[in-house]
């Protein structure tokens, strides 16, 4: 059973900077993706980055592109979300996720193709 642990969260002012930690135990040959997501109350669960654990490569939601960045420690079975130039509106709880599909060619950016979930971390950006 996969087990998911986020770490990093907390309080930023705006213009700050944040390192989120997801940490998978667990993880078999199947884990292909990790990706995180965010959510805010009375909203959608959006995806915001994601990365494969073998090659690295990456994919973002548009949106962030320029002040996320993801990345991974494979040794260590752990994935970054480093926030930059944080937002009131990039509060939220962050959710990692682990998916078994992804290539080169895709990454997975729907709910519905991840496959295990952390317990979230609270980001909270003040004006």
């Amino acid at each position: 059973q996969v087990q998911l642990v986020e770490s990093g969260g907390g309080l930023v002012q705006a213009g700050g900077s944040l390192r989120l930690s997801c940490t998978a135990s667990g993880r078999t040959f199947s884990s292909i993706t990790m990706g995180w997501f965010r959510q805010t109350p009375g909203k959608e669960r959006e995806f915001v980055a994601a990365i494969r654990w073998s090659g690295g490569n990456t994919n973002y939601a548009d949106s962030l592109k320029g002040r996320f960045t993801i990345s991974r420690d494979n040794a260590k079975n752990t994935v970054y979300l480093q926030m930059n130039n944080l937002k009131p509106e990039d509060t939220a709880v962050y959710y990692c996720a682990e998916s078994k599909t992804g290539s080169y060619f895709y990454m997975p950016s729907r709910q519905s193709e991840y496959d295990y979930w952390g317990q979230g971390t609270q980001v909270t950006v003040s004006s």
